[in-house]
């Protein structure tokens, strides 16, 4: 149930505003609140990654019934992880510029609510891809939820500058999970699609931390920026990039594509490491974080990665 609280002002801990939280919400409201807190346009870019993986492992047209497996069961194991994670990081959401407007930090629910929340997601999610899929995708999709809430969320975040980059493993089971719904097994090409997403994720979440290093290093958490001067990110980003480049292009030998693949990640990567090199010139130069403009550089990567496993959809469907 939802937890409904008076309205109230209480003070914004970095511009000395307010955050007023409503007295009362209507059925909309809450809905709204619970789809936030499952955090939709993160799971957006996951299933963009499960997706197209499902066209290769069919070599073209997946059954109907397999992508919607995928869709409804990916949805509700990210979305599962997606609360837990904002149940347990309540305490620094409600310090974080980025975060404060998430529904618990506003009171539209309560700890308990989430919590019961991302339980019942989980089950839906084990119930849709295990049954819905096979025993081996709902293994995943458990092992996703698992490992993104007690390895990254409650051991590694909070602990170690390497957070994202093993707890990044979380969000790379997606591919997998849509390969094994239509095969039933795992093979290399998921494997190194498996991967590609793991290379990508550091360089990606590194510039959104450069952008909000002082709300990460308010709330003690030792994301790279917070720790490492913005040279030093700068260097790692650009390796990560470089390896992902090359991750993606061994992906057409390996997933046995058609030419229009390695021709969209070639023109995709080239782009993506300009940003990323970019990026290290201005930190080389000694450039404020502001003046980095990472947030170029993070909403590329979006686009990159989007951009790849689009056609790694269309490539089956033409060759």
């Amino acid at each position: 149930m939802v937890t409904v609280v008076d309205a109230q002002s209480r003070p914004d801990s970095h511009d000395g505003g307010t955050l007023t939280v409503p007295a009362r919400a209507g059925v909309v409201d809450v809905v709204g609140a619970y789809v936030r807190l499952t955090k939709p346009r993160v799971i957006e870019l996951l299933l963009i990654t499960a997706v197209p993986a499902m066209f290769l492992a069919a070599r073209g047209l997946p059954r109907w019934q397999d992508v919607l497996v995928v869709l409804v069961g990916g949805y509700a194991a990210a979305g599962s992880a997606n609360v837990f994670n904002n149940v347990y990081d309540r305490d620094i959401d409600e310090q974080m510029r980025r975060t404060r407007r998430r529904p618990i930090p506003r009171h539209e629910i309560s700890g308990p609510s989430a919590l019961v929340f991302g339980v019942a997601l989980g089950l839906v999610a084990l119930a849709v891809l295990g049954l819905g899929g096979n025993p081996l995708s709902g293994a995943l999709g458990l092992a996703a939820i698992l490992f993104y809430v007690f390895v990254y969320t409650m051991l590694l975040k909070r602990r170690t500058a390497q957070n994202i980059v093993w707890g990044g493993i979380a969000g790379c089971f997606p591919p997998l999970i849509a390969w094994t719904v239509v095969t039933g097994s795992v093979g290399w090409a998921p494997l190194v699609m498996f991967l590609i997403v793991f290379f990508w994720t550091p360089p990606h979440t590194w510039a959104l931390a450069i952008r909000y290093r002082e709300d990460y290093a308010t709330v003690d958490v030792p994301m790279l920026p917070v720790v490492k001067p913005a040279t030093a990110v700068a260097d790692q980003i650009v390796v990560y990039s470089v390896i992902t480049v090359v991750t993606t292009l061994a992906l057409w030998p390996i997933g046995s594509t058609g030419w229009l693949y390695p021709v969209i990640a070639t023109a995709g990567g080239v782009a993506f490491l300009w940003e990323a090199v970019a990026l290290w010139r201005r930190a080389h130069r000694g450039l404020t974080d502001a003046a980095l403009k990472p947030m170029r550089l993070f909403h590329w990567s979006n686009s990159y990665l989007a951009l790849v496993f689009l056609a790694l959809a269309l490539d089956p469907l033409l060759f």
